[in-house]
Parts: C-alpha cells; structure tokens; sequence
C-alpha cells in the first residue's frame, strides 16, 4: 500500500480539557454529543455564540484518563480558549493550550474509512475526514513525523473545499450559524443532546425555517481568500456570500462558499465584486437533505 501524502498543520493548535468533568463541560458547550464520546471515534463541534454564530470549529477526542483534546485552527484557539474558560466555574475541567505539545498534520491518500473514525498508533491518533483519503494525524512535537511524499498547504486546501469543509478561521468568525456551511451534514451537530450556547437558533434553523444560505464548491481562474465576499450580477451592491475556504492549483482556485441558494438560480456568481471573476459551480461530493 502507498504512503499518504502529508502536510504538518502549522496553521493548527490543540486545546487539553482535563479532570473528571471535561467530557460533560465540553457537552454543554459545543455543538456535538461529548458525553457518549468513546476512544474509537472523534466528534466534528462548534461552539457558538447565543446567537447560534460559529466562534469555532474543531474536532475533539479522547486522550488520556479524564482528558479531551481539541484540535482547531490557531487562529481561532486563544479566544476560543479564553470563552470556554469563562463557563468552567464549578465544573472538574481545567483547559490549558497544549498547542506546543502535539504537532498535527493532514494526510491525503490515507486509508478510506467513515468520517471522524479513530485509529490508535502508540502515543499517535488518527481521525479520518469527510472525503476520500484525508485524515488529521495528530503525535506529540517530539515524535517523527509521518512517512510519504509532503505535499503544499494549496494541495490541502484544495482537498479542502473538494470535500466540502470549511473551518472557521479568523476572518469568519460569527459568520454563519451552522447549517450555513453544511456542518450538520458533516457530522458536526447533535440534535438530540442537551442545551448548549445558541441551541435554540440552531435547532429553530433546522426544524422551523427554511435554509436560504448553504456552502457549496466553485472553481474560479482567480486567486481567492477566506472571508472575500461574493456577488451576484444581479445585484452588485450586496454581497451574496463569502469564501470559507479556498486552494489553488495551475492557475486556478477552488473554493467551498456560503451562497444565497436562490443565487444558483439564475445570473451569475462573482468574487470581490459583480465584475470579478467568475465562479463556476460544481457539484458537492455529499447530498444535502431536503427541507420539508
């Protein structure tokens, strides 16, 4: 079997919540179900404001005895860090940046499994991604590295927005709730779990509204970056929606973006501005459930 291809996530970070109540903290926290979270699987969360607006998007397993970590774009961890600490209070959870302990890294070509399944190699963990192929490995800083080919962050970023993912980063923070970047489609909502900070928007955008804002993957012939807005040619003054992830590749990008669905409709999408670059719609490698 060939190696993966891999890339170290020096743009990542990794939050520890530790003692007897971590699990149950982290429950009434994010967005997914921490309190039947077992060491065979890994949880794809938000944590959101009460307004139901993504502050964070991370994905969080079982380390050690008592132990949680949380592994989420850097860009977003000391803020995450710092709100999360405010809710502990009485609770046995003691959540520390553990960033310089662990190095992660993105594989592309890894075994297939289903999404956010977990494998075990010594002090290393594996965590299988939406898409064929990808996964996040995760090591402690001192171990070696993950043997194959390096690929650059545009490869992965590419392979990105191929699969339909985006993470909030920091330009997107507050930026959508979660069904605006297909988060629950992905595995990163609990519809059954207890209350947590913007529930009940999330669970009101889910049961009682139709969506009118989904993520959807366009190619461009121009470079793109997260948060550049989106503009349809019908309407050039309001922006119909914003890049959240993007990857380049000869010349091209392609990028995953939140849209106005009735945009897709008719006319034409444009990024920065109605007379930039066109976007060339392709097509989701997952179905998204229709509404009733």
């Amino acid at each position: 079997m060939s190696q993966a291809s891999q890339l170290r996530l020096a743009d990542w970070g990794v939050i520890r919540a530790q003692g007897a109540d971590a699990a149950s903290f982290l429950h009434s926290q994010l967005t997914q179900d921490f309190a039947l979270l077992d060491r065979e699987h890994a949880r794809l969360a938000g944590f959101c404001t009460a307004k139901g607006r993504l502050l964070a998007t991370l994905v969080g397993w079982r380390g050690g005895d008592e132990e949680i970590l949380l592994a989420l774009p850097a860009e977003t961890l000391a803020a995450t860090l710092k709100r999360l600490s405010m809710f502990v209070m009485r609770a046995k959870c003691k959540l520390s940046d553990a960033s310089a302990e662990f190095a992660v890294y993105g594989l592309l070509g890894a075994p297939t499994a289903e999404a956010w399944t977990l494998s075990r190699d010594g002090d290393a963990v594996q965590i299988a991604l939406p898409g064929t192929g990808r996964a996040l490995r995760v090591l402690p800083v001192d171990a070696p590295g993950p043997a194959g080919e390096a690929i650059t962050p545009d490869d992965w970023a590419w392979a990105e927005a191929e699969a339909g993912i985006a993470w909030v980063r920091g330009t997107t923070v507050e930026a959508f709730v979660p069904q605006m970047i297909n988060f629950e489609v992905l595995g990163g909502v609990s519809f059954k779990k207890g209350c947590y900070p913007g529930q009940e928007i999330v669970a009101r955008s889910q049961y009682r509204g139709t969506l009118k804002r989904r993520l959807q993957v366009f190619e461009t012939d121009a470079p793109a970056t997260v948060g550049q807005e989106i503009f349809h040619s019908a309407d050039p003054e309001q922006p119909a929606g914003v890049v959240a992830s993007s990857g380049s590749r000869d010349g091209r990008s392609l990028i995953a973006a939140e849209i106005k669905l009735a945009t897709l409709e008719s006319g034409s999408l444009h990024l920065g501005s109605a007379a930039g670059a066109t976007l060339q719609p392709r097509a989701l490698p997952y179905e998204i459930p229709p509404q009733d």
